[in-house]
């Protein structure tokens, strides 16, 4: 993974979203192996924020604006003219797409599309990947994983959306990528779990404000079965993706998942037990789901795994664990960059096992 890393040295990356959870893991490990790294996104929206505690380098440039802003946008792409894109700007929680499904609609398809066609219009040579979901699919609760060429779907406004920003994508790669220097890939992973995160109506965050708060915690869907997968997975397969795409485009355009393997997945049930376990004395209150959302959803990963020999490192127990003990850390005052450090060298630690 280290060697992935350093291949981006002094080469100037494009992170979009990169004050979010996600965004400042990816931003922080790109920054701290020398490359040139430019973020445009939002102001950090939680308290604690991950990006507001972390130290960047005199190179990076953050820069605060809006996806949905096409001016914005484009001026600050054709002014840095990156060698990669990655597109992780979204509004990424189910139950604030109900709440606001005009501004998730805009942010993730509009906003998808806002960056393409600035990429598009851009004098310059660059590799994109695109950030999207595991819940892009039209899920029939069938509990069998998917691959990608499976349907896309989306009953809720996240998912509708989302699957809105791969059609926008798809259409982009065949008709303005296949015989040009713009090279584009979409990635779809989902539940992604780890230190950093404190989103508002997530499993886990909500566990780990609701113990140091000393608060109730209602669980709404405890029987939903998620492929959670640790941070540094995903991050780490967008990153040796983006390099296979520009070495081999036609090869490795197209759509991509990234996951657990299928028989690894845990229900919400388990988890709060496994958190439980780990000495988070929550209260817990089990209800129903007011809104709609997936009981069952699995990914098919062999693509990544036969193409780019890239494979889960951690199982969902150890991912789980890594975690919480991440936020028992932070809230022991431990040094934030140390904690994200600690894990990223113990990951590669266990892939050289591994692979």
């Amino acid at each position: 993974m280290v060697e992935y890393l350093l291949k981006y040295k002094n080469k100037r990356v494009f992170i979009t979203g990169h004050t979010g959870f996600k965004g400042s893991w990816l931003s922080y490990l790109l920054d701290k192996h020398g490359a040139s790294v430019m973020g445009f996104s939002l102001a950090p929206t939680t308290e604690p924020s991950l990006f507001n505690n972390l130290n960047f380098s005199s190179s990076f440039k953050s820069v605060i604006g809006d996806i949905r802003d096409f001016s914005l946008i484009q001026e600050e792409l054709d002014f840095f003219k990156p060698d990669y894109v990655f597109h992780l700007a979204a509004q990424p929680l189910v139950l604030e797409s109900y709440i606001n499904p005009h501004e998730t609609f805009t942010t993730n398809a509009l906003g998808t599309l806002n960056l393409l066609e600035a990429i598009r219009k851009g004098d310059y040579s660059t590799t994109v990947i695109i950030v999207t979901t595991d819940k892009v699919y039209e899920n029939l609760e069938l509990n069998i994983p998917f691959k990608e060429d499976d349907k896309l779907g989306g009953k809720d406004p996240y998912s509708a959306s989302k699957s809105a920003a791969e059609m926008i994508t798809y259409s982009y790669q065949k008709s303005f990528c296949e015989t040009n220097d713009k090279r584009i890939a979409s990635v779809r992973a989902g539940n992604v779990i780890g230190g950093g995160d404190w989103s508002e109506n997530r499993l886990i965050p909500d566990l780990i404000k609701a113990h140091f708060n000393h608060n109730k915690v209602e669980i709404r869907n405890p029987d939903a079965t998620r492929p959670w997968q640790h941070v540094l997975e995903p991050l780490m397969g967008y990153i040796e993706l983006a390099l296979m795409l520009k070495e081999k485009p036609k090869e490795n355009l197209g759509a991509w998942n990234f996951g657990p393997e299928s028989n690894d997945v845990q229900s919400v049930k388990q988890i709060v037990e496994k958190s439980l376990m780990l000495g988070f004395n929550n209260q817990i209150e089990y209800g129903k789901p007011d809104v709609q959302e997936a009981k069952y959803l699995k990914l098919n990963i062999s693509k990544a795994t036969k193409r780019l020999n890239w494979k889960p490192i951690w199982n969902c127990e150890t991912s789980i664990e890594k975690t919480f003990n991440w936020y028992k850390g932070f809230y022991s005052k431990k040094n934030i960059e140390d904690l994200i450090m600690n894990d990223f060298n113990e990951y590669v630690n266990d892939r050289k096992q591994l692979i």
